[in-house]
């Protein structure tokens, strides 16, 4: 067992490896996250995971194998973060979150604290990798607290369908994203119907930070707010994480996706 390290559950498939990884990250707490395999494709970056909704996965071990949920955007779309050559590390809710995030924690230290421990293990394992912070939906608010806090220690944040306003909670209304000291990138479908992830607002952000819009893909099966419509990119995931990739390994990325 690696040092500092609470729980390792590790299970090998040939050359692809894959980890249910706990660490404990505040007095009396742990903060568990998913390491997917990377097959025989070589890492060039990691991006760790925030998902939408309540921020948790219920990540667990089922006959040997983890299981957790992965409707949302980010985990459906881990396949295409490695097909790109990075490293996707899903999040799930530390263990005094059981019912999942609750408002004050996500724009918390005790979140931050959380947030460090995990990168400090990302770090001993995969040595030279740029981290990159990347959220979705509610998430998104997790991402940019988080990136804020963490500073040059990260390598960039990616914030998509991102909750700018009122009133589902906690918000980046008011937000101030020049406090976030790593290049920022944001991400956001032209069609998405949610009421608190307006387009009209990245693209106003998109005067000073670098915006992917993307528009199109398969006929929503979920609610406007939910992970099978625009606001999930339902059926654009590969052209939309092919940007986000791209945009963190400082290669040309497409900003208009149709």
């Amino acid at each position: 067992m690696r040092s500092g390290l609470f729980a390792v559950l590790l299970l090998c498939m040939g050359a692809e490896a894959q980890e249910i990884v706990t660490v404990p990250s505040r007095k009396g707490v742990t903060q568990s996250f998913f390491i997917a395999g990377m097959g025989e494709r070589k890492a060039q970056a990691v991006a760790v995971l925030y998902v939408g909704g309540g921020g948790s996965i219920r990540l667990r071990l089922e006959d040997g194998q983890p299981k957790f949920g992965a409707n949302n955007f980010l985990p459906r779309s881990r396949g295409e973060f490695i097909r790109n050559g990075v490293l996707p590390v899903v999040m799930d809710a530390p263990s005094d979150q059981p019912g999942g995030l609750t408002e004050h924690y996500r724009v918390s230290d005790q979140q931050s604290a959380d947030a460090r421990a995990v990168l400090a293990e990302l770090k001993k394992r995969f040595p030279g990798l740029p981290v990159f912070i990347v959220g979705t939906s509610k998430g998104t608010v997790t991402a940019a607290y988080v990136g804020r806090a963490l500073g040059s220690e990260i390598a960039g944040v990616v914030l998509t369908s991102s909750l700018f306003t009122p009133p589902r909670g906690s918000t980046l209304a008011g937000f101030d994203y020049a406090s976030i000291k790593v290049p920022l990138l944001l991400v956001h479908h032209r069609e998405d119907a949610c009421g608190s992830t307006p387009y009209a607002e990245a693209h106003r952000l998109s005067a000073r930070y670098p915006l992917v819009s993307v528009r199109g893909g398969k006929p929503p099966e979920s609610g406007p707010c939910d992970p099978y419509a625009p606001h999930g990119y339902y059926g654009k995931e590969p052209e939309t994480v092919n940007a986000i990739t791209a945009w963190m390994l400082k290669k040309p990325y497409q900003r208009e996706i149709e």
